[in-house]
């Protein structure tokens, strides 16, 4: 995959200076010698030139990890700290960072050996708050070298997605389509959390796609396609018109990005869609998702922000679906009732037309849209990429700007069944614990679209983290209660 950021955390120990300074050398160093041997030397650096113990340290410091190409950064409180010195370095830190803290480590060494690092947490974190700092601070930031290694290991992932938001530009085509206010919402939320975004009309589009007619790259695309189509390649005909739209968006994102490293595409794909280009765009969206470059549908841009988010974390594919439908009675009784532990209000259908990556489905077939065709020519609507969605964990979730300008969010650990859909479309039966009161108090009460980014596996933590640094206000990232938790809004007499 491409498009995707990488981070290099600079390390960087302090010290106050009524305290040993000696510790935190020692500690940092044992620090280290325990990430590498767990996690390899990649993508870390241990800041030698000195222990943070003044504002000149702070600065000192602070060039030597940007000159070591550092984007990312750990203060690492090896004794109590100096509160002004290590919130100074976060501050004018120009990236995400992370704090994290040295426990005691012997009750035999409890004089000239204690740090009281578990009570300069609490100063750093007070600090932070005055400066207006934001800084990932794992669950229970205190710990020894090994404990403090994992927590650097588990920012990455969250890292990596701050600074990829740091730089990325959404490139959207066209408003949202006739009589569909689901996915419109104001931009003014991109902006707060840095990206930008690039509004584009769907005729500069087809513009730019019309130029693209017989584009020397065009046979070599086609049959990449079919290689990847296989047996599943049932509408040879329009390849050729699916690969010049793909050369069409890949150029127009090199030529687009500016200054931004990272793109994400909010697509059109109806109403005139496929009556203009003759085809529908969701075969060419699940191919640039896969290549890391999400696409989302109807464009919906915090869908493709979301789904941008979920790459980044996840390091792998993701999908955008409709959380569709409910699962019939007679199916469920007859696939999943006495085999998964799930009620039938657990259960559900998340779908799309057909812009979910072949790498995530169990199957696949170039088809027609089917309801589109319902009411055009079905030669227009060929593009679709059909399957049922692989069977195992996911994460359902959503970042989303309301009408009134909050940032809201929602996570979901679940799975998908390996029960056949029964249907059409890019397709799955999912299954989420207590859905049907996450579906009306979380999703319906908060005022969400229908469509859901989906990860494949769990990645809740991370995701919820994020969502934390970037200013989503803990009370507005919903998640599934489980059995006997109330949502404020559900009624005590259900």
């Amino acid at each position: 995959m491409n498009n995707m950021p990488e981070v290099k955390i600079g390390v960087v120990a302090v010290s106050r200076d009524c305290f040993p300074e000696s510790l935190s050398v020692t500690r940092r160093q044992n620090l280290m010698k325990a990430y590498t041997e767990k996690y390899g030397s990649e993508g870390i650096y241990e800041c030698p030139i000195c222990i943070v113990e003044s504002e000149i340290h702070m600065v000192q410091a602070l060039e030597d990890i940007k000159k070591a190409g550092c984007n990312a950064l750990c203060i690492y409180l090896g004794n109590f700290g100096p509160e002004i010195s290590e919130t100074l370095l976060a501050k004018h830190f120009d990236g995400p960072k992370m704090f994290i803290a040295a426990a005691e480590e012997s009750g035999n060494d409890l004089l000239d050996g204690r740090g009281d690092a578990y009570c300069g947490m609490l100063n750093a974190s007070y600090n932070l708050k005055l400066r207006n700092v934001g800084a990932y601070i794992p669950e229970y930031p205190v710990g020894d070298a090994e404990d403090c290694a994992d927590m650097i290991h588990e920012f990455i992932p969250i890292a990596k997605a701050i600074e990829g938001l740091n730089n990325l530009k959404i490139i959207s085509f066209g408003p949202r389509p006739l009589n569909f206010l689901a996915c419109n919402a104001p931009i003014k939320q991109l902006y707060n959390i840095g990206v930008e975004i690039e509004e584009n009309s769907e005729l500069d589009l087809f513009e730019a796609f019309n130029k693209h007619a017989g584009d020397e790259r065009i046979p070599a695309l086609v049959k990449e396609m079919e290689e990847e189509l296989g047996a599943g390649n049932k509408k040879p005909e329009i390849l050729s018109k699916l690969a010049q739209y793909e050369l069409t968006l890949k150029d127009w994102v090199e030529e687009h990005r500016g200054y931004r490293k990272y793109v994400a595409i909010a697509g059109k794909c109806w109403p005139a869609f496929q009556t203009q280009f003759g085809f529908v765009p969701c075969y060419v969206n699940s191919r640039l998702t896969a290549q890391g470059i999400p696409v989302s549908c109807e464009v919906d841009i915090y869908g493709a922000l979301s789904e941008f988010i979920g790459t980044v974390v996840s390091n792998d594919t993701v999908t955008l679906l409709d959380i569709n439908n409910s699962v019939p009675k007679d199916m469920y009784n007859e696939d999943i009732k006495g085999k998964y532990d799930y009620t039938l209000q657990d259960v559900f259908m998340g779908f799309h037309c057909g812009n979910t990556a072949s790498s995530k489905l169990s199957f696949c077939e170039m088809k027609y849209q089917k309801i589109m065709a319902r009411t055009l020519p079905e030669e227009v609507t060929q593009g679709t990429l059909e399957g049922d969605i692989v069977p195992g964990d996911i994460t359902f979730f959503r970042l989303q700007s309301t009408s009134d300008n909050i940032l809201r969010a929602y996570i979901a650990h679940g799975e998908v069944l390996p029960v056949a859909s029964r249907s059409f479309g890019a397709i799955g039966v999912f299954a989420i614990p207590e859905m049907g009161r996450f579906y009306r108090h979380v999703l319906i009460e908060g005022g969400y679209p229908h469509h859901g980014a989906v990860a494949f596996g769990h990645y809740g933590k991370a995701l919820f983290e994020v969502f934390k640094y970037i200013g989503v206000p803990v009370e507005e990232i919903g998640y599934n209660q489980p059995a006997g938790v109330r949502y404020p809004t559900e009624n005590p007499w259900r």
